[in-house]
C-alpha cells in the first residue's frame, strides 16, 4: 500500500525512475511534509530539488497558502534583504514606496530558498530570526512583522565545510538541517537514465513531429556509464539535440559520444577577466620599476659627474669605479661609454678626468601617461590602426583601447 502511495507521488509531480535512492528521498518528503519541521534538501544541480519541495508543500497544512521559489544566487547581495523581507518608503535610493518581501507574501504558506549558500551573512541572522521566531523587519523600518510559513532550503554544496570556512552561520546550518534530505545525482540511478532518455525523446518527437530516437546497445551502454555532471537537466537538453539534428532514429555510440561532452578536468579554471586584470596591473608595476631605475641612472650619472669634477682623489677613484659599474650594468656598454667618457691629460695641470658635460642625457618625460601614449600610438602604427589587434599586442581589452585613444587624443 505503502509503496503504491510512493509511485503516486511520483506521477503527480512528474518523478521518473525507480532507483532505491530516488524512491527513498520521495519517502522522507512524505513523511515530513504533515509536520512543521524544516527541510534541507541536499542535490546537485539539475537534479530536481525544486519538485521534492513541491512535494512537500502539496502534502503540507500550508498547501492552501502561496509556493514561493527563490534562487538566492541569482539576486545581487545589495538587494537581497529587501526582496525577502521587503522594505519601507524611502529607506533607501530608489525606495519611493513601500514594498512587500518574499516572506510576507508567503504568508500561510511556503518559501522554498534554493542555493541557501548563497545568502550573505547578515541576511542569514535574519533568515534565523523568522525560523526561530516567526518574525522579521522590513528595511528601514522598526516594527516587527510575524509570519506563519514553512521553510524549506536547498543547496548543492556542503554546507558544513562552508560553516567551517566562516561563510555560512553554524547556528543557521543546524537550525535547517532539522531534516536532511539528500537527491541522489544521476549517475547513482543506474537504469533509470535510460528510462528518462527515453521518456524525452517521445516528448521532442511529438515537438518536432519525428519518430522517437532509438539507442543501440553500445550507445545506451555509453549512456549509462556518462557522468553526467548537469544531471536531468543535461540529459534532457541531450535527447532535444539528438531530436531536432540527427536524421537518422537509430543512435549509434559514434554519434551519442559527439553529443556528449568530455569529462571536466580537476584542475581549476582561472577566470580570463581576472588573469588580464592581473597581468595589466603586473605590467603597469613593471613600468614604474623600469622608469624608477631610469631615472635613479640618471640621478647616478650626475653624482658621478661631480665627483669628476673635483679635486679630491678619493672622489675620483670612486668615479672610476662607478664608470666601470655603468660598464657592467648597461645592455650596450658603448652605451656607457658615450654616455661618459674619460679623456687622458693633455698637461700636468689639466684635470685627470673629464666629463663631457654636452653628452648628458636630457632628463625623461617618466610620467606613466606619456609612456602609455607612447606604447599605444606604436601598437596602432604597427597594427595599421586595427584596434582589435593593436589591444591584444597591449594585453587591453578593446574598449579600454578606445577610452585609452580618445583620453590621448590619438583618432
Amino acid at each position: 500500500m505503502y509503496e503504491e502511495k510512493i509511485q503516486h507521488t511520483k506521477q503527480q509531480f512528474a518523478i521518473i525512475g525507480n532507483a532505491p535512492a530516488l524512491n527513498r528521498a520521495v519517502e522522507i518528503a512524505m513523511q515530513v511534509a504533515p509536520t512543521a519541521m524544516t527541510v534541507l534538501i541536499f542535490g546537485e544541480n539539475g537534479s530536481g530539488k525544486e519538485s521534492f519541495s513541491k512535494i512537500i508543500h502539496s502534502l503540507s497544512p500550508y498547501k492552501h497558502g502561496q509556493f514561493i521559489a527563490i534562487n538566492c544566487g541569482a539576486i545581487p547581495e545589495g538587494t537581497i534583504d529587501s526582496e525577502l523581507f521587503g522594505h519601507k518608503k524611502g529607506a533607501f535610493t530608489g525606495a519611493t514606496e513601500e514594498r512587500k518581501g518574499y516572506f510576507e507574501e508567503a504568508d500561510g504558506g511556503t518559501i522554498f530558498l534554493d542555493e541557501i549558500a548563497e545568502l550573505p551573512l547578515t541576511t542569514q541572522a535574519r533568515l534565523l530570526r523568522v525560523l526561530e521566531y516567526g518574525e522579521f523587519i522590513k528595511v528601514g523600518s522598526s516594527k516587527i512583522q510575524k509570519a506563519q510559513l514553512r521553510v524549506l532550503a536547498a543547496t548543492n554544496i556542503d554546507l558544513l565545510e562552508a560553516v567551517h570556512k566562516g561563510k555560512f552561520r553554524e547556528d543557521l546550518y543546524y537550525r535547517l538541517n532539522t531534516v536532511p534530505l539528500r537527491i541522489p545525482p544521476l549517475r547513482e540511478r543506474g537504469r533509470d537514465i535510460t528510462i528518462l532518455f527515453r521518456k524525452f525523446a517521445t516528448d521532442f518527437a511529438d515537438r518536432y513531429h519525428v519518430k522517437p530516437l532509438q539507442l543501440t546497445e553500445e550507445a545506451e551502454k555509453t549512456l549509462l556509464a556518462y557522468h553526467f555532471p548537469g544531471n536531468i537537466r543535461q540529459l534532457k537538453n541531450l535527447a532535444e539535440q539528438l531530436s531536432a539534428l540527427e536524421v537518422s532514429r537509430d543512435i549509434s555510440q559514434e554519434t551519442l559520444v559527439q553529443y556528449l561532452p568530455p569529462p571536466r578536468s580537476s584542475l581549476p579554471v582561472l577566470y580570463q577577466g581576472a588573469a588580464a586584470s592581473e597581468n595589466q596591473q603586473e605590467r603597469e608595476i613593471l613600468y614604474k620599476v623600469l622608469f624608477e631605475m631610469q631615472k635613479e641612472m640618471h640621478e647616478l650619472k650626475g653624482l658621478v659627474f661631480e665627483l669628476l669634477t673635483t679635486d679630491d682623489a678619493a672622489g675620483k677613484q670612486l668615479a672610476k669605479e662607478h664608470a666601470l659599474l655603468f660598464q657592467n650594468i648597461t645592455p650596450d656598454n658603448n652605451a656607457a661609454a658615450a654616455a661618459m667618457q674619460v679623456i687622458p691629460p693633455s698637461s700636468p695641470t689639466d684635470k685627470i678626468f673629464t666629463y663631457k658635460d654636452e653628452e648628458v642625457p636630457e632628463e625623461e618625460d617618466l610620467s606613466i601617461d606619456t609612456k602609455e601614449r607612447v606604447l599605444i600610438k606604436k601598437a596602432l602604427e604597427r597594427h595599421q590602426q586595427r584596434r582589435k589587434e593593436a589591444a591584444n599586442t597591449l594585453g587591453i581589452s578593446e574598449r579600454t583601447l578606445y577610452r585609452k585613444i580618445k583620453q590621448y587624443d590619438l583618432d
